[in-house]
């Protein structure tokens, strides 16, 4: 072995010892926002959005450049958010919905899930807001490893009011359906609160992931959010201010998550993790900075996401990397903080030194993005990326060639040098098909006898 892999390998064992040894196991909460862009946040630079409660929070621990969705749409980022693994290989290559025709992804039930590894560690385990991996048993949140589920089983809402889809209400209490009033924002943010009040003064520790259904479509704010956007000065559309009006919204409940935390006396011993799914909308006045295209599509915009940790006492505030993460590292990541050890086989790597500020070697050496849909138009194809090193190969549609570009010097994707580095598009070419072999063992479709 490499000396220096050696060496660094074992001071990050020594050093998650000396976390445990020093002070009590930290508490673990995942907030994720949903479609949220790369370009969509003040502290990422957007000059029409006042993010202040993130912007802060972006400023109090250490902020990614170079984070990745594992998926460039919703279900699969979660389940290797939950698992640890490409999305793929857990059956979910693509969004799971009601209706069976149109439902790209069915959650292995072998697949036992991380979370389930920190309730054997002694975690309590929470989700609160939208879960969007199943509908029914064996894949709803209580039995795949959370003690408590408050929140929302489907994709969408047709409406952040009435909480329902296709007119089915899928908004639970564990497994009891419920029928709550109000903004789904609100209500997912209050339900946060909630739970972190009934920790206070509890002795086990907790991991909470917070998933918001804000900003994905319908881009429908609160009035009183949309007015203030609106009285701004600038050219700002009706579509971009709703936008801005739902994300300055979900900020605001963040922080209140964020209060809550400080006032039960947990905010010290917490790691805080944020970021979002996959990219932004474009068509519902969504940005992602420079970055080509958005959700939906495997070119930066639609993987490339913003993202922060703050650990306070651990990771310098106001730090900034630029080293490579991505969804499925997460858990792993505040497992290997925490000391919560898994047997399960995973593709996720611990980013732990990083957050630290220790030299790491790069988490892996080939990178995939898969997303597999039916039909034709958005929402309904089979698409791939690949990265390795500086070289990204994309097939962004399956009627169309594929694209090789060196991100190195063209991180906006504007060269396309599949015909000059032949070589270079056959070795990822390659390397593609073998996942997507591996992957095709993974049955993504429920089996009539489960």
């Amino acid at each position: 072995m490499n000396m220096k892999i050696y060496v660094s390998a074992l001071f990050v064992v020594l050093l998650a010892g000396v976390c445990l040894a020093d002070s009590e196991r930290p508490n673990l909460l995942v907030i994720l926002a949903d479609d949220l862009g790369y370009g969509d946040l003040g502290c990422y630079g957007a000059s029409d959005m006042q993010t202040p409660v993130l912007d802060r929070f972006c400023a109090s621990g250490m902020t990614f450049e170079n984070f990745y969705a594992n998926c460039p749409v919703c279900s699969p980022t979660r389940a290797s958010l939950l698992s640890g693994r490409y999305p793929e290989l857990v059956g979910v290559p693509g969004v799971i919905r009601t209706h069976a025709h149109d439902s790209w992804g069915y959650l292995d039930p072998k697949t036992e899930l991380l979370p389930k590894s920190a309730q054997r560690a002694g975690y309590a385990t929470a989700i609160v807001g939208k879960w969007h991996l199943g509908l029914e048993s064996p894949n709803t949140p209580s039995e795949r490893g959370f003690d408590y589920f408050h929140g929302y089983l489907g994709d969408m809402m047709d409406d952040y009011y009435n909480h329902r889809r296709h007119g089915i209400n899928y908004m639970y209490r564990g497994t009891q359906e419920i029928d709550p009033s109000g903004h789904a924002t609100d209500l997912f943010g209050q339900w946060a609160v909630d739970y972190l009040n009934s920790r206070k003064d509890r002795p086990e520790p907790f991991l909470l992931y917070l998933a918001f259904n804000a900003p994905h479509s319908p881009i429908q704010p609160p009035e009183d959010w949309l007015e203030k956007v609106m009285k701004r000065k600038g050219e700002i559309s009706v579509k971009r201010s709703k936008l801005i009006a739902l994300i300055e919204h979900m900020d605001h409940t963040i922080g209140r998550v964020l209060q809550a935390l400080a006032a039960n006396g947990h905010a010290e011993n917490t790691i805080v993790v944020f970021t979002s799914d996959n990219g932004g909308s474009l068509g519902h006045g969504g940005t992602n900075g420079p970055l080509r295209d958005g959700k939906g599509s495997v070119y930066e915009g639609g993987l490339k996401v913003p993202a922060a940790v703050v650990w306070p006492g651990h990771i310098a505030a106001g730090s900034r990397t630029t080293e490579w993460a991505m969804t499925m590292d997460i858990l792993p990541t505040l497992f290997h903080a925490a000391g919560i050890t898994y047997t399960q086989t995973i593709e996720g790597r611990s980013f732990l030194p990083t957050l630290l500020g220790r030299d790491q070697d790069r988490l892996r050496k080939q990178w995939f993005f898969i997303r597999r849909e039916g039909g034709f138009g958005y929402g309904g194809k089979c698409v791939s990326a690949l990265r390795q090193g500086p070289w990204k190969l994309v097939q962004n549609s399956p009627f169309q060639p594929r694209e090789l570009y060196n991100l190195d010097a063209d991180p906006l994707e504007q060269t396309d040098l599949i015909t000059k580095r032949p070589k270079v598009a056959a070795r990822l070419s390659t390397a593609m098909r073998l996942q997507i072999q591996r992957a095709g063992v993974a049955p993504w479709m429920k089996h009539p006898a489960d």
